[in-house]
């Protein structure tokens, strides 16, 4: 008997820490950028609720891009202090959801990978996803719908995985995308 409560304790233990360990994934993640209000994609997105944008590397430039299609760009050598990046698998999308989490009382900048979780999963694919208006990311592999503003589960399609998340941290006009 002690044995049985002993192990179902270590089952009950081993549960509540992987819910804590898998709200981000464990890819390598690693971007800063400085100032936000220069870009003004990126600083809509981390100061409106509901506004969300992608970030990703296109040779020398990040680019960060809405759903509308507006991109603003960055020369990423201009960058000071910049000692490199990891991009995730994809990119990001980086946003302030329009409601909390549960169990949260305000909203704060959320980050995702651009990549299609369940296609990843799947099929190591790594495929792109679109971002829509209203906070929805699309995958046109495997068409699920992901709900940027609901912790990045399926909306829409066959059910699956939330989006790969990452741990994000902006203050005094920094944006800290750092999973390390």
């Amino acid at each position: 008997m002690r044995k049985s409560l002993f192990l179902f304790s270590l089952l009950f233990a081993s549960c509540s820490g992987e819910l804590v360990s898998n709200k981000y994934c464990n890819l390598p993640a690693r971007f800063v950028f400085t100032p936000v209000n220069s870009i003004s994609q990126l600083y809509t997105s981390c100061e409106s609720m509901g506004e969300w944008c992608s970030v990703e590397v296109d040779g020398n430039r990040f680019l960060f891009t809405k759903p509308n299609g507006s991109q603003g760009i960055a020369n990423r050598l201009s960058i000071q202090g910049y000692s490199g990046f990891y991009m995730g698998l994809s990119g990001f999308i980086v946003g302030l959801p329009n409601v909390p989490e549960v169990g949260e009382t305000q909203t704060v900048v959320t980050c995702y990978d651009l990549a299609c979780r369940n296609c990843a999963d799947d099929f190591t694919i790594y495929r792109r996803l679109t971002l829509q208006e209203g906070g929805y990311a699309y995958c046109s592999r495997c068409r699920r719908t992901y709900d940027l503003n609901n912790v990045g589960q399926v909306s829409s399609g066959e059910s699956g995985m939330p989006l790969f998340r990452y741990r994000v941290y902006y203050g005094n006009n920094t944006l800290n995308i750092n999973n390390q």
